[in-house]
């Protein structure tokens, strides 16, 4: 490598048609865009980004927040996580790679238990830089969903599942995209309740969704019944790219013949569908090696089951052990 690296620690430095080019890469994602970062400073996450720059290009960027809980716990606690993964130009270079994830770890070692990527594309091409920058690959699986064709879509879903959309709109459930707070504040009831008996990991204050549903990249598509709110799905988008399953939820066995779970997911696949947005990405669908219902109910969506994995550099090994012992004490 003969040309000395421009390192930028703020988007403002990156031109709107160098974003443009990084995001039309196969390593794009929301998650990387400014106006992903933008949002979380407004909500007062912290948030970090590095930016590299090789002449007039720009061949990589990477952006995160730093997670931790309130109070004494936050030592114990914080973890800086990379949604979606880097964003890598096609002609960015193993060196180059390997120099921005070592400094990544340079900057944040001291602050946080743990670095983590995860990853919503295919990175196995810089599988070697990350392994050389000392992170390790853990497998996680997804669900990739073709939305470009709405009857090959309905096609690929389950009979049931698609049933169960058809009845709940013939009960009367209907979709619609949020348009007040008080729908949102409904919404965030039924997905506080999840997160408590269900999920048991935290959930962002009602003041994160009220922000986040401001944003023109995010949509809520919520699922109104009898003129109440009864399920959703916040769902941020990519330009025509990709529709992002980020939170979900429904009062899923109160009504007879009404699914709003099923039906907020299908809303977000058929919004993609109706507005040339290419892909479904669910997220997330648990650890190959353990059983994970959530993974079986997201499977009869019929997207396509890839593990583009995470990476995890611990900084701090102790009180990352520490961590995991109490995260499985919560969960029981």
């Amino acid at each position: 490598m003969t040309t000395e690296l421009i390192i930028h620690k703020n988007l403002q430095e990156v031109t709107p048609s160098q974003w443009e080019e990084l995001l039309k890469s196969n390593t794009g994602n929301f998650f990387q865009t400014p106006a992903a970062l933008d949002f979380f400073h407004s909500v007062g996450i912290e948030t970090f980004t590095l930016v590299v720059q090789n002449e007039a290009r720009i061949v990589a960027s990477l952006s995160g927040i730093i997670q931790k809980e309130k109070g004494l716990k936050a030592t114990f606690t914080s973890r800086a996580i990379v949604y979606g993964g880097p964003m890598f130009s096609a002609e960015i270079e193993h060196e180059e790679t390997v120099e921005l994830l070592r400094l990544l770890i340079s900057d944040l070692k001291e602050k946080v238990i743990y670095i983590e990527f995860r990853n919503l594309n295919d990175y196995s091409d810089f599988s070697t830089a990350f392994e050389e920058a000392g992170f390790v690959y853990h497998p996680h699986l997804n669900f990739h969903l073709d939305c470009t064709d709405m009857a090959a879509m309905k096609k690929r879903m389950s009979s049931s599942k698609l049933r169960q959309v058809k009845k709940s709109i013939k009960e009367g459930a209907a979709i619609i995209e949020a348009t007040t707070t008080e729908q949102i504040a409904e919404f965030y009831a039924i997905l506080l309740h999840l997160y408590k008996t269900k999920v048991k990991t935290p959930l962002p204050d009602l003041d994160f969704f009220e922000e986040l549903w401001k944003s023109s990249s995010v949509t809520f598509l919520l699922i109104e019944y009898q003129n109440e709110i009864i399920g959703g799905i916040v769902a941020p988008i990519l330009k025509h790219k990709v529709i992002y399953e980020w939170f979900v939820c429904g009062k899923d066995g109160v009504y007879k013949n009404v699914y709003p779970s099923i039906l907020a997911t299908w809303a977000a696949m058929e919004y993609a569908s109706e507005n040339g947005i290419a892909r479904f990405d669910f997220m997330g669908a648990g650890k190959p090696d353990e059983d994970y219902g959530v993974r079986e109910f997201k499977s009869k969506f019929g997207g396509e089951l890839v593990q583009h994995g995470r990476y995890r550099y611990v900084a701090k090994p102790f009180l990352y052990e520490l961590g995991k012992t109490a995260v499985k004490i919560l969960k029981s």
